[in-house]
């Protein structure tokens, strides 16, 4: 929000040019009045920011958006989305939990990452150089 939307605080305050001096210090007052508030709440977000568990959360927001954006950008040539199979791997991650499989699907998850990795690297030995 700009100071020009404030009410009060517009520059064609006053009849025409010629605005009174009590006009012109009561704006100059509602404006160092607003200034103060938002060096108050930039203090404010600050001090919170700094905080040990929004830190945390922050990086961890951030950890997932980029896990997330990998995925997506590895899905998008099948037209899939993170957000469109989700459901569907949410049910299936209950599914494991429920019937105690965690450990074997952990297994199977390594042996399909292992076989993606080696999948990937000779496909790169064998593609022609430029």
């Amino acid at each position: 929000m700009t100071m020009d939307n404030i009410i009060g605080l517009d520059k064609k305050a006053g009849k025409g040019a010629a605005e009174s001096v009590s006009e012109r210090k009561a704006r100059l007052l509602r404006q160092g009045d607003f200034y103060r508030v938002g060096i108050a709440h930039a203090k404010a977000r600050i001090k919170h920011d700094a905080r040990p568990d929004v830190l945390f959360h922050s990086a961890l927001d951030h950890a997932t958006w980029a896990v997330r954006a990998r995925i997506d950008s590895v899905l998008h040539p099948t037209g899939i989305s993170v957000a469109a199979i989700m459901p569907y791997v949410a049910t299936i991650l209950g599914v494991i939990t429920r019937r105690r499989l965690v450990k074997p699907a952990i297994g199977v998850a390594a042996v399909l990452g292992g076989l993606v990795w080696y999948l990937q690297q000779r496909r790169t030995r064998e593609a022609p150089s430029v």
